[in-house]
C-alpha cells in the first residue's frame, strides 16, 4: 500500500501504561502532524452523567464493556473512508463526556494512528489496522507509571490508584489485554526507545506513500535528531 488516495490505520496496543500514547505522539511528531489524525481509544469510553458518583466508582474501567464501542467504530470506519468526523471529549474525573464538545478531524492526512487497551480485540475492527504495535511491559512499571499519572491528572490517591490496579487492572490485563500480542504485526518491549521512534516513522512515511508527495520528510526526521 504506497499510494496518497488510501488511508493507513495504525494502532499502537498495549496494557495500562505501557506506554502505548508516548509511543503514538513520538511518531506523530516524527512525521509531523499535518499528515497524521491521532486517536485514543480512552475518549470513547460510556458517558456515565446519569450515574451518581457512587455507582460510577462501581464501573470495571479495564474491562472492554466500559467502552461505547459502536461510537468508536463509526468513527474508525469514517476516518477509513476519509471523511470527517467528531470524536467525543472524555473528563476522566468525572468519568463524563465533555457535554456539547467534539473534536473535529479534517480528511486528507493519509495516516490514522490510534492507541489503546483493546483495539485488536474486536474483530470487525482487526481486519482493517494497516499496522499494528503491541507493546510489552511489566506490571511492577505500569503500575509505577499509573501512580504518576492518575495522582498528577485524574485526581486519584496513590492508595485508590494501587488497589484499583491489584484488584481490576492487572486481572482484566491478563484476561483481555496480552492476549492480542499474537494478532499484532509487530511486537515491542518496553521501555520503546527513540530507534524505534524512527523506524516506525520512516515504516509509515513508506507506507502512506508521503516518501513520494514532494515533501522532504527526511530532512524533517534528521531535523529531531
Amino acid at each position: 500500500m504506497n499510494t496518497r488516495d488510501q488511508v493507513i490505520s495504525v494502532a499502537i496496543v498495549g496494557g495500562s501504561a505501557s506506554g502505548k500514547t508516548w509511543l503514538a505522539e513520538a511518531v506523530t511528531d516524527r512525521i509531523g502532524k499535518d499528515h497524521v489524525i491521532r486517536v485514543s481509544q480512552d475518549d470513547f469510553y460510556q458517558d456515565l452523567a446519569h450515574l451518581d458518583e457512587t455507582e460510577r466508582k462501581k464501573i470495571n474501567f479495564d474491562h472492554p464493556d466500559a467502552l461505547d464501542w459502536e461510537t468508536l467504530e463509526s468513527v474508525f470506519f469514517g476516518l477509513l473512508k476519509g471523511q470527517d468526523v467528531a470524536i467525543p471529549i472524555y473528563d476522566f474525573a468525572t468519568h463524563t463526556r465533555i457535554s456539547g464538545q467534539t473534536r473535529q478531524t479534517r480528511s486528507g492526512p493519509p495516516l490514522v494512528i490510534w492507541d489503546g487497551l483493546w483495539l485488536l480485540r474486536c474483530p470487525s475492527l482487526r481486519e482493517h489496522w494497516t499496522f499494528s504495535y503491541f507493546i510489552h511491559c511489566d506490571s511492577e512499571t505500569r503500575l509505577m507509571r499509573r501512580i504518576d499519572r492518575d495522582t498528577k491528572e485524574r485526581g486519584r490517591t496513590e492508595d485508590f490508584v494501587r488497589h484499583q490496579f491489584l484488584t481490576n487492572t492487572d486481572p482484566m490485563h491478563q484476561k483481555f489485554v496480552e492476549s492480542q500480542s499474537r494478532w499484532a504485526t509487530h511486537e515491542l518491549h518496553a521501555p520503546v526507545d527513540f530507534d524505534e521512534v524512527e523506524k516506525i516513522s520512516n515504516q509509515l512515511i513508506i507506507a502512506s506513500g508521503l516518501k513520494n508527495s514532494g515533501m522532504d520528510l527526511d530532512s524533517k526526521l534528521k531535523g529531531h535528531e
